[in-house]
């Protein structure tokens, strides 16, 4: 990553903007810009889900891989937001952009941060269904395996 490059990573409760969040990465001018959000989504009955974490921890280890990101791919910034507490069906949970010279380390690196949160994030997710049931949110071997083929050789 070019020393001026900029790296944003936030764990926080509140919402964001993805459209802000966009716009800020665009400013970097570059070429390419890719970006995922999470929402939580309704997976049968569910009302609500609860996400965990240990502040410090969490930081420390979003912070760690999106700079492996910006030592793989020539990036000019990068955002990683993901958000905790109770958040309903629709919620917008997590959002990860990327911004590049070219489309290919903009899209490749933002598909390996969404991987690598989606298996290795400290969050412990409870789902908080309508029936008033929660149970805790287990992971998926698919995901694991996806995450996997990011690994270096």
């Amino acid at each position: 990553m070019a020393d001026d490059g900029r790296l944003d990573v936030r764990v926080q409760a509140d919402d964001f903007d993805p459209g802000t969040e966009l716009a800020a990465l665009e400013a970097l001018g570059g070429g390419g810009i890719a970006s995922f959000m999470g929402l939580v989504r309704d997976d049968g009955g569910l009302e609500a889900l609860h996400l965990e974490h240990y502040p410090a921890m969490t930081e420390q280890q979003l912070r760690a891989v999106v700079e492996d990101a910006a030592a793989r791919w020539p990036l000019l910034g990068v955002t990683v937001i993901h958000r905790f507490g109770t958040l309903p069906v629709g919620a917008r949970i997590v959002f990860v952009g990327t911004a590049s010279l070219h489309r290919v380390a903009a899209l490749e690196s933002c598909a390996f941060l969404i991987d690598w949160l989606k298996v290795a994030a400290p969050f412990w997710k409870q789902a908080i269904r309508a029936d008033g049931g929660r149970d805790w949110v287990e992971a998926h071997g698919a995901d694991d395996a996806r995450a996997a083929g990011w690994k270096k050789s």
